[in-house]
Formats: structure tokens, sequence, C-alpha cells
């Protein structure tokens, strides 16, 4: 299906490309007519949706200066520009009150979820946009705007890139856009620990009736790059399903605050 949303010739970059929510909105922006870069930790997975895009792609980690700063120049010797940024790429580590939280983690939480959208944004505006102008798509979440169980270091992160994605708004205007979207729970990898035990559960309590699907994160990512919002900028898209409003149609609790809290000892975690 073609995207109703023209971007034919202009070049995007989305961090954490090739699973969930970012291979969805790569696979969009392409369909859109975008040439896409896409940038993740596994090799293979980086080659094959790059060749499956009809774009490229730089295996790393977006906690590396030195891998954003790659990015970049790749983008700009391949494909002449950098119109669109989306940061994707975010860690949901160190699950836990944060009273137990390892020092070391929060930092690197805080390095991925909010330092290296900040170094992207800036390596494109130093080298494009300033000039010729652009958008940039966050993703935060919906738990940015409220407390939960075992997840303070991942919303206190996300938090903060909504405050990132708003002061950069204000800063980069009128030259770049610069919104957000935040999206409920959706069918990922990452969040699979909450979804998958309960799904019927926690989509009976939303006013949409179920949980979300990475396509319908990309598409509200996907109309803030384009055009389409051209009046838009510093704002956060909500695409959670009406989980902020919940509690006007159930008496019932919360279940993805339940099977926080009934997992907070993961494997790993």
């Amino acid at each position: 299906m073609t995207s109703p949303y023209g971007l034919r010739g202009r070049a995007a970059i989305v961090t954490g490309g090739t699973r969930g929510i970012g291979h969805t909105v790569a696979r969009q922006l392409a369909d859109a007519g975008a040439l896409v870069c896409v940038t993740a930790r596994d090799t293979e997975e980086v080659r094959h949706t790059a060749a499956e895009l009809g774009g490229i792609g730089l295996a790393g980690s977006v906690a590396d200066p030195g891998h954003l700063e790659e990015v970049v120049d790749l983008v700009l010797r391949e494909f002449g520009r950098i119109d669109i940024v989306v940061n994707n790429a975010a860690t949901n580590q160190p699950y836990g009150p944060l009273m137990d939280v390892d020092p070391d983690a929060w930092r690197t939480a805080f390095t991925v979820n909010v330092e290296a959208p900040l170094r992207l944004v800036r390596g494109a505006w130093q080298s494009w946009m300033r000039d010729h102008g652009g958008t940039v798509v966050n993703v935060c979440t919906e738990g940015a705007g409220h407390v939960g169980p075992h997840v303070g270091a991942y919303g206190t992160t996300k938090a903060a890139l909504l405050h990132l994605t708003q002061q950069l708004a204000g800063e980069l205007a009128p030259k770049v856009r610069v919104n957000s979207v935040s999206p409920g729970l959706v069918r990922t990898e990452m969040a699979r620990f909450v979804w998958e035990p309960g799904e019927e559960q926690i989509a009976a309590g939303l006013p949409l009736g179920r949980i979300g699907e990475p396509e319908d994160v990309a598409r509200a990512v996907v109309w803030l790059a384009s055009d389409a919002a051209e009046w838009v900028t510093g704002a956060d898209l909500l695409v959670d399903g009406g989980t902020r409003v919940r509690a006007a149609g159930t008496a019932t609790g919360y279940a993805v605050h339940e099977r926080l809290r009934a997992d907070y000892h993961l494997p790993g975690a």
C-alpha cells in the first residue's frame, strides 16, 4: 500500500530501525518515497533491513557518539541530505525500584534514551538541517506522563526526552520541526513480558479494546515527518488506544501496572 504522504527524494535516519516500531517506521517512510538509513546493534539485521527497504544501514550502538557521527557522514555521503531524523532506539533497563537501581545502569539509560537523540539531532543540524530545514520525531512513551511500578528509570528518561523535544522545537524553529509520538502498550519484543501473558485483560481495559500495533505508531510518525504536519512543532502525539482516558469507562485497575508488579524479578532485569 502506498503512503499518502509524499516524501520522495527525502533522506531519513531511523535508529533502532530493524525491529518493532522502528522497523515499521522505516518501512512506511520508504513506502512514502523516502531514502532510509537504519541503525541498530545487530549487523545482520541492519544489512537485511537496509536491503529490504532499498536503503542503507550502519550497525552500532547509539550510546557511542562515534557511531552517530558515522551515521550522519554515511547518509550525507550516500544520499547527499538529511531531512528526517526518527529517534526510536531505547532501553527499558534498569528495571525495578529506583532505590535499587545501579548508578551505572541509570547513566546508560540516560545516554541511550536522552543523550543519543540530542547528539544525532545536533549532527543532522550542523551538517544539513541548519541551512536546509528538516523534521525530527522522537519516540517517547505514554508512561512519561505518570508514574508506574518498577519503570521509574525508563519513565524518567522518557520524560526528559519529552522535554528535550519541546526545547529543541523552540530552539530550532523555523527551519526544523521537532515533535514526539508517545505510544501506549504496543506489540513489540521489548514489551512482550507485559502484553503476552494477559493481552485479553489489558485490551479489555482500554477504550479502543486492543493493544497497539507498530503500524499504529508508525503512521503517526510518518504524518509528523511529512508536510501534512507542516504547522506542527513541539507537539506530543499520544497513540495509546485511550490509555489516558480509561478511568472514565472502567472501574477496574490498570492491568499493565499489575503485570509490571508481577514481573519485578525478571530474568536479567
